[in-house]
């Protein structure tokens, strides 16, 4: 017979949001706590992602957690070896890594109301948690183009969230599909090496001058040995940042001197009037996300590289086929077509009080959720970076320690009102997002553009509409009041021992 494992808090990932919740949780002294991460390492996204160029659009500074500032940063812009090096260090430093099991795949989430815990199936066993918290991610789930004979191709083909660094690029012909935030990077990392490179485009995107610089020794000792020095840079990254909110959630002529830098840099750098047409952006800029690069217009000129924008048919054996007929031979494909942010396949693993799935009752009601963080009928449940915690200006983790404060302090409620669970009512539930709906509808999001922050039905649920401090402060405390509550007593205690038997 199976033995089944009994945790308190049962937290699913290990990358900054995972992560982030087993050591603020462990140092409120919910030591009862173990995580499951599918990789062998800590690091989710910047783990996944090593495609070549990777690297992060948000300022080094900014892009930390709060509690373990980084000076040795390298540059303004960090690469994606350094994040992950730093998730790796933070990780030791708080002592949180044998909190971990590594390898281990969660299959299903299911809430048993009788017993208020949930079960939740894993490759290494069962377990029985009072409280589940997913910090899954939003980008964690490569999506794959749906392109007729993909299969079928004779070469390698892999996601750039899925490279295969045993694929050698030089000398060969390679197809990128995707013009999106790892495209401006892959492409010209790889563009110098490759025999010829194909840039299959279906919307050009918004690219604004990439503002990174090396920083110098001398800099860094300054981080390390000034007090404040780096959080003063910290601050000032982020009120710079905070300034584009007004153009993106308020007033459009905000992003005006944003547009026109846009259109200078692009102007600047292709001189061709055919390719310059090509490139330039259809849609409101902020509508998706904003790239930033000084090397994606430059590596679009180059001889080897062609920009194809007629859509693809079909994949054949030996390359891919377009609209206008023109068959382009191909070595390699390289997919750098996003994730699948509103339609994660893991939200169909976890089930509510009633049995249906979360993804089930996302795609019937919409993807919601209270303060991005619990969900009506799944109790006990906290979504890191959940609906309506995205961004598209600024750094996530600000947003991920705006929940941990949320969810740190609803476990402290809970342990002392002696609560076994909290359920989000379903009407403040709805109020909010009513509200959030009626907000995002005059955003730029939800200008006519496609983007990974709308959903099927052309709402934007997955992106917060206003600055992220009123977000800070609206998950700075638990609202006990606006959930259903069901108290520990007897039968609760009788059950923990069962499972422990």
């Amino acid at each position: 017979m199976e033995q089944v494992r009994t945790v308190d808090v049962l937290v699913v990932g290990a990358g900054f949001s995972g992560l982030g919740a087993a050591i603020r949780l462990t140092q409120d002294g919910f030591d009862d706590l173990v995580v499951l991460e599918r990789g062998t390492d800590v690091g989710g996204t910047w783990r996944d992602n090593s495609y070549p160029g990777a690297a992060c659009d948000v300022p080094s500074h900014l892009y930390s957690y709060s509690f373990a500032l980084n000076p040795d940063w390298s540059r303004a812009f960090s690469p994606q070896g350094e994040i992950y090096d730093y998730i790796r260090r933070v990780t030791h430093e708080a002592g949180v890594r044998d909190k971990i099991h590594f390898g281990v795949e969660v299959t299903a989430v299911d809430f048993d109301e009788a017993r208020g815990r949930w079960t939740v199936e894993s490759s290494e066993g069962t377990y029985d948690a009072r409280v589940v918290v997913l910090g899954v991610g939003a980008l964690c789930e490569p999506k794959r183009p749906e392109i007729e004979g993909i299969g079928d191709f004779a070469g390698q083909v892999f996601h750039t969230a899925r490279w295969d660094h045993s694929v050698t690029l030089a000398g060969k012909r390679v197809a990128v599909i995707g013009t999106g935030a790892s495209a401006i990077q892959v492409v010209p990392s790889i563009a110098p090496t490759v025999s010829h490179l194909d840039v299959y485009q279906r919307t050009a995107p918004w690219v604004l001058p990439r503002m990174d610089r090396t920083y110098p020794q001398i800099e860094r000792k300054a981080y390390r040995r000034i007090p404040g020095l780096q959080r003063v840079m910290r601050t000032l990254q982020y009120v710079s940042r905070e300034f584009q909110v007004v153009g993106l959630t308020r007033s459009r002529a905000a992003l005006a001197p944003i547009r026109a830098i846009g259109r200078a840099h692009l102007a600047m750098q292709v001189r061709d009037r055919s390719l310059r047409e090509k490139v330039t952006p259809r849609f409101e800029i902020g509508c998706k996300r904003i790239l930033l690069s000084n090397t994606w217009y430059p590596t679009l000129t180059r001889d080897n590289v062609d920009l194809v924008t007629s859509p693809i048919t079909r994949v054949t054996s030996s390359g891919i086929t377009t609209a206008d007929g023109v068959e382009h031979p191909a070595d390699v494909l390289v997919v750098a077509t996003g994730f699948h942010v509103t339609d994660s396949p893991f939200f169909e693993r976890v089930r509510g009080a009633d049995g249906r799935t979360l993804a089930d009752k996302w795609a019937a009601d919409g993807m919601e959720a209270y303060k991005g963080t619990t969900v009506s009928g799944y109790p006990n449940l906290f979504v890191l970076v959940g609906p309506a915690t995205g961004l598209g200006h600024s750094s996530m983790i600000y947003m991920i320690e705006s929940q941990l404060n949320y969810l740190a302090d609803a476990l402290r409620t809970m342990r002392e009102r002696n609560l076994q669970t909290v359920d989000v009512r379903e009407v403040v539930q709805e109020a909010y997002n009513s509200e959030l709906r009626a907000s995002t509808g005059d955003t730029v999001w939800t200008t006519g553009c496609r983007s990974w922050y709308l959903d099927d039905k052309g709402n934007a649920p997955a992106v917060w509409p206003d600055f992220t401090f009123s977000f800070r402060n609206e998950t700075r405390e638990f609202d006990l009041s606006a959930y259903r509550r069901t108290p520990s007593g007897a039968a609760a205690q009788h059950t923990r021992q069962e499972a422990r038997a």
